[in-house]
């Protein structure tokens, strides 16, 4: 695989797809944008804070979500990864932490510095998350809740469109969710040799019984270490 041209197909929702695709072109290979999930945030949503000291986000678009809907920034925020700790910045919180991890290892970062938290934890997120994160936080003894500003729901693809992106050398997926919504496309479009690469162990699993070339992770939960996997062999 090492210094071939590549077709990537990336499959994460917009805005973040056509910033990975930014860093695959970068890369020296061909990135085809085709999301298989759209996010719809929810409109009027009540962001009640009271009580609230901290906020916990597992993606990025929980944080421009969440940005949209409220002007609190001084809260401690808590992110699953870099990715979405740099969008948290982005948006102004000044105090934020990274678990570099999953849902998992974000309650347990959490859950280390309860002694710090006057309140409790607010997860801003989508209305199918992808853990957890609250119920992992109250199994640690952290109090949280739970607030739904938007959904993500399959795109759907033409199936000339599905053919065409199956043949791709390679698929990038962010999300279990996305994985999922793949993993129902291949039954209908097998691409046996197409190879699935995903942000996780979590994010692959959907996969599992779905015939592929490689159903790749990286060790940690960084898309510039899910894009090094392009030129590694299965």
């Amino acid at each position: 695989m090492a210094g071939r041209r590549q077709r990537i197909w990336i499959t994460r929702a917009q805005p973040g797809a056509d910033v990975t695709a930014e860093r695959v072109r970068a890369l020296g290979h061909d990135p085809v944008v085709a999301p298989l999930l759209a996010v719809k945030v929810l409109p009027d949503v009540a962001v009640d804070l009271r009580g609230v000291a901290a906020l916990a986000f597992t993606s990025a678009n929980g944080v421009r979500a969440f940005a949209d809907a409220s002007g609190e920034r001084a809260l401690k925020v808590f992110a699953v990864g870099a990715a979405t700790a740099q969008a948290a910045r982005s948006a102004g919180f000044r105090s934020v932490l990274s678990a570099d991890g999953d849902v998992e290892a974000l309650a347990e970062g959490i859950a280390v510095r309860r002694g710090e938290l006057r309140g409790a934890v607010l997860h801003p997120g989508a209305a199918e998350p992808a853990g957890d994160l609250t119920g992992a936080l109250e199994k640690h003894g952290v109090e949280a809740r739970r607030l739904i500003l938007y959904e993500t729901a399959p795109v759907a693809l033409e199936a000339i469109d599905a053919e065409a992106l199956a043949r791709s050398d390679a698929v990038l997926l962010h999300s279990p969710r996305a994985a999922q919504v793949l993993a129902k496309l291949l039954k209908a479009h097998p691409a046996p040799h197409l190879r699935a690469l995903g942000l996780s162990k979590a994010v692959v699993k959907p996969l599992t019984r779905t015939p592929m070339a490689g159903k790749l992770f990286p060790p940690f939960p960084l898309e510039a270490a899910l894009l090094n996997l392009i030129d590694r062999r299965p």
